[in-house]
């Protein structure tokens, strides 16, 4: 009997270690973009120059400051879709999301249309050594016609 509670015990202690292995990093706070003297001019992705994020254990709000002022997005933690609707040039788009937790980070795949053509991006959250967000996006090449633009911005807590 005590050899089964000890394989019960042990087998209780991995699974618990596995789910909290599993969770992300609490991303709340307002975050300010480091300007990176290398990174080319007009640079799209990430949270823009500045961010507020409030986080709790079933959602993620990202509220971006932008040139067409606030911009909000609400998306759940649980895998489950997200829908967000955004104000383009008198257009609304909306945008369904999906999160998932990996190896510490929070990966946001998202799919649109524009006039009809489907764009999926991608968008992952994560924290360096020093605290900093880092926000790795990736996009199509709306230009251009080429492979995906991925870019990577990093934010100081504010």
């Amino acid at each position: 009997m005590n050899r089964a509670a000890a394989v019960i015990c042990a087998s209780v202690v991995l699974v618990t270690a596995s789910v909290f292995a599993q969770t992300a990093p609490n991303f709340a706070g307002k975050w300010t973009l480091v300007a990176d003297p290398n990174a080319p001019a007009g640079g799209m992705g990430g949270l823009g120059q500045s961010a507020t994020v409030v986080q709790d254990a079933t959602s993620l709000t990202i509220t971006r400051t932008t040139q067409m002022g606030e911009i909000a997005t609400t998306y759940k933690l649980d895998g489950s879709e997200s829908k967000n609707t955004v104000n383009m040039g008198g257009n609304s788009i909306d945008m369904l999301s999906k999160v998932k937790s990996e190896a510490g980070k929070l990966i946001v795949n998202t799919s649109m249309s524009f006039d009809g053509n489907p764009v999926a991006t991608s968008m992952t959250l994560s924290l360096d050594a020093a605290g900093n967000l880092v926000v790795e996006s990736t996009r199509p090449d709306f230009q251009g016609g080429g492979a995906p633009i991925t870019t990577k911005m990093t934010y100081k807590k504010s």
